[in-house]
């Protein structure tokens, strides 16, 4: 298990207490070392200094030699240009800073970033190229290769929607210009997770209330398609929750401060990580053993997007919406986030299966997982039972012609059902206006039309003596036998 932020705070500097605020700098870093928070050289520097600063304190030539920061790993890559530049804003900058202004200002710089808050869906656009939605506190946005091609304020969404493996989102701009954005989406049910994270996002930032909250459908016709509402509390519920906290600052047990955690052996060993690793292989780990060991969030989204880039559909659709925003740089390098422990949603297959299949895409391992991996290493034999195993479950869930004719079946049940509850609400009202002696105003005024005492003596009651003889018949007969 692994505990991480779901919704980034629009200005994490307004929280009010320092617990709450080390949680996001906990999760922020996190995200910086997937490469999910990217940003340019400068920036990136700045932010791993503030990291240094907050673990290790002030720097002392005594206990940090040349070459200190390359002992940590702050982001996917790292340059000798880049720990220098680490080193010398650490140095010269930040003398003094306690830990908890460095997590802040590490906080108020982080939330100026393109990416900030950003939980990366792979997709496609019309054209068949690769691109990462996310949603932020401010709005939606589409990153492509290190530009920002689109940002969609909130209250700018109009609606969200998915049919299949298929994406939309409807967008209103000034001037009464409305736009329809297309994606495609590896599977029907990470497109239906998209759209259920793009309800939740939407709600908790745009909504004052958490009462305003409405159930939302993936479909104009009330009897198909999938339904969600979010439910929780709001943004601004939640700040002005914050706002009113009296009690005691609880004690803060900040990770980068404890001495095997931190800068002993920053002369000798590894490298160490300035983020938990992870142990894929482990089941039974210890709870201390799990939070040293935990490297990746446990996101609920696939976003590696080499393993995923052949599995989507080739859609080429006419009408792609045009925009005119300004595509914005927002990294030297491009964006691609390391991928997760787990691809959501998981479908009903074992964790071997799905550590199998990563193997079978051609997924990388640490050299520490494959050391502790070594003795349990499946043979070649076992690993291609296995691959023809899993490629089984996979060919078993049949091809987009037979989902298409089960969602239609699906569709005609749900007609059917509504129909009949209608009838049966008719039946049960024309049986209350008939025999029942309620003195209700509307019912006075329907039985004093015409048309129904017309309905009633010349069609109601010869039907209802029908109905009664024969019941007399069927009692009379089963008496005698």
């Amino acid at each position: 298990m692994c505990f991480r932020v779901k919704f980034y705070p629009a200005d994490p500097a307004a929280l009010k207490e320092e617990i709450t605020r080390y949680l996001v700098f906990l999760q922020i870093k996190r995200d910086l070392y997937h490469g999910r928070l990217l940003c340019k050289t400068s920036d990136a520097a700045l932010l791993a200094a503030y990291i240094l600063q907050a673990e290790i304190g002030d720097y002392d030539s005594g206990k940090h030699p040349e070459g200190y920061s390359s002992k940590f790993q702050f982001f996917p890559k790292h340059s000798e240009k880049l720990e220098r530049k680490i080193a010398e804003i650490h140095k010269m900058e930040l003398s003094g800073q306690t830990p908890a202004t460095s997590e802040l200002n590490f906080l108020r710089k982080a939330q100026t970033l393109e990416t900030y808050g950003v939980d990366p869906h792979p997709c496609k656009d019309v054209s068949g190229n690769a691109a990462f939605l996310a949603f932020t506190p401010f709005g939606f946005v589409v990153l492509q290769g290190n530009k920002r091609v689109h940002f969609i304020k909130w209250n700018e969404v109009t609606k969200l929607k998915f049919e299949g493996k298929t994406f939309y989102l409807y967008v209103s701009q000034k001037e009464e210009k409305k736009i329809i954005l297309t994606y495609f989406a590896p599977t029907p049910e990470a497109c239906k997770h998209l759209w259920k994270c793009g309800i939740e996002n939407q709600a908790f930032y745009k909504l004052e209330k958490s009462s305003q909250v409405r159930t939302v459908s993936s479909s104009n016709l009330f009897f198909k398609g999938s339904r969600f509402r979010y439910s929780g509390r709001v943004a601004k519920e939640v700040m002005e929750s914050s706002a009113k906290i009296k009690r005691e600052p609880p004690e803060i047990h900040r990770a980068g401060m404890v001495p095997s955690r931190s800068c002993p052996s920053i002369t000798h060993g590894p490298r160490l990580s300035s983020v938990p690793r992870t142990r894929r292989r482990a089941v039974h780990i210890s709870i201390m053993e799990g939070l040293e060991s935990l490297r990746d969030s446990a996101h609920s989204t696939p976003v590696r997007s080499s393993s995923h880039g052949d599995t989507f559909l080739p859609h080429v659709r006419s009408g792609r919406a045009d925009s005119n925003e300004r595509v914005a740089v927002i990294a030297d390098e491009a964006y691609s986030p390391s991928d997760s422990v787990l691809p959501t949603p998981v479908a009903e297959h074992s964790l071997e299966l799905m550590l199998l299949s990563r193997q079978i895409n051609g997924a990388t391992c640490s050299i520490e997982e494959e050391k502790e991996s070594e003795a349990s290493t499946p043979t070649a034999a076992e690993v291609e039972a296995l691959g023809g195993e899993l490629r089984a479950l996979c060919q078993g869930h049949g091809g987009p012609e037979e989902e298409q004719v089960n969602k239609f079946v699906l569709s005609v049940l749900r007609l059917l059902l509504v129909t009949m509850g209608l009838l049966f609400v008719l039946l049960l009202l024309l049986i209350i206006l008939t025999e029942s002696d309620l003195d209700i105003a509307f019912f006075r005024d329907i039985r004093q039309t015409p048309e129904f005492e017309q309905f009633h003596y010349q069609y109601f009651c010869p039907l209802r003596r029908w109905f009664a003889c024969k019941i007399r018949s069927v009692v009379s007969l089963l008496i005698d036998t």
